[in-house]
């Protein structure tokens, strides 16, 4: 019988890596330390250990019926085709809420011509981090945030433990979500100085008029219901209804999460944008009543290791670069700036001000 793996090995980059994929070679992190030993078979597990290490390139055995493609696709930069993918995601978005406005309706197959290439490339990129850094902020946030929604919604759908027709379906529902802002006039929506009574009493009523849309378009309450909810909380605090956590749909739940996410981590005209991992404390204090804490734990527990490994900068000014997650206390890691670390659990002084970059 013909031996079915080359004994050549072949770099490829880990975002065109697939299940079952032979390491040939050990590969260590840029400390020294054994991430993969050779003959390795990958699997999600092993290729997020990738990710976390900051690891770019790896060689693999490559089966003789996918050398052509592998041989293809590795030589494709999949941060650009990442990049042009999200870039093409906003500006679809932008189409959707025009049609929106003007029909009171949108078009099935422009939302599935926005969603089924974004997903595409989800089951390549395990860094969901390096997903939202991708996205411009120069993009109108309306639309930018969006696409957002719908990226969280899927991920954390598939943390879950979801199937792929259902984090698909999730992913929808989060980027359909604020489709009822396209009958905001745009002078309140766009308003850089602090909203009236009257113009934020009707910014609030985007989730009634986006459960209309999306009721009127396909009728789907697995769409529509996360639009209708998606700033309602589980203590009866949010609008348009107060309704509490018994009442929501469980897809509203992960929208909200998704949502509040996006938002923060986002440059907004009536917002002061936060740091990916602020946040994320942040949605930790709010899983105490307004949120659904398992869903947000998931979300929390998932999100962390995807910032190992992306440049930060410290409030001192400093640049460094996240390495390890810190056990004693999450949210502050262990920052490595030139060649000396800084653990941030053992300072008051010293916070990350923003990530910057994916690497």
């Amino acid at each position: 019988m013909e031996n079915e793996w080359q004994v050549s090995a072949l770099r490829v980059h880990i975002m065109d890596l697939r299940h079952s994929d032979v390491v040939l070679t050990d590969t260590f992190n840029t400390y020294g330390l054994l991430v993969l030993s050779a003959g390795s078979s990958l699997d999600e597990e092993s290729i997020s250990k990738l990710f976390q290490h900051s690891i770019d390139y790896v060689d693999i055995a490559v089966r003789r019926t996918e050398l052509s493609t592998v041989g293809a696709t590795a030589i494709e930069n999949p941060g650009k085709v990442l990049t042009e993918v999200l870039n093409s995601a906003v500006y679809s978005t932008k189409e959707l809420y025009t049609q929106a406005a003007e029909r009171g309706e949108i078009d099935v197959q422009t939302v599935d011509s926005v969603i089924s290439p974004m997903m595409d490339q989800f089951r390549k990129q395990i860094d969901i981090a390096s997903i939202l850094l991708n996205i411009s902020d120069n993009d109108d946030y309306t639309y930018r945030h969006s696409v957002q929604v719908g990226i969280i919604s899927y991920y954390i759908a598939k943390w879950m433990g979801k199937n792929a027709e259902e984090c698909a379906l999730a992913s929808k529902a989060g980027y359909l979500h604020d489709i009822g802002k396209c009958k905001i006039p745009p002078e309140i929506l766009n308003k850089q100085t602090p909203l009236t009574n009257d113009e934020f009493a009707e910014i609030r009523k985007h989730p009634i008029y986006g459960f209309d849309i999306i009721n009127d378009s396909v009728g789907n309450p697995h769409l529509s219901l996360p639009a209708l909810q998606h700033h309602e909380r589980f203590n009866g605090s949010g609008y348009p209804y107060g309704i509490k956590e018994q009442d929501m749909h469980p897809l509203s739940k992960i929208v909200a999460i998704a949502d509040i996410y996006s938002a923060c981590i986002s440059n907004r005209v009536y917002g002061e944008q936060k740091d990916l991992l602020n946040v994320l404390y942040e949605l930790y204090q709010m899983s105490f009543g307004q949120t659904d804490p398992y869903i947000t734990q998931i979300f929390i527990r998932n999100m962390l290791p995807n910032l190992i490994g992306k440049k930060v900068v410290l409030n001192n000014g400093d640049m460094g670069k996240i390495v390890m997650t810190n056990p004693s206390d999450s949210f502050r890691p262990l920052v490595q700036v030139d060649q000396r670390f800084i653990d941030l659990a053992q300072t008051n002084d010293i916070r990350i001000e923003r990530i910057v970059s994916a690497s």
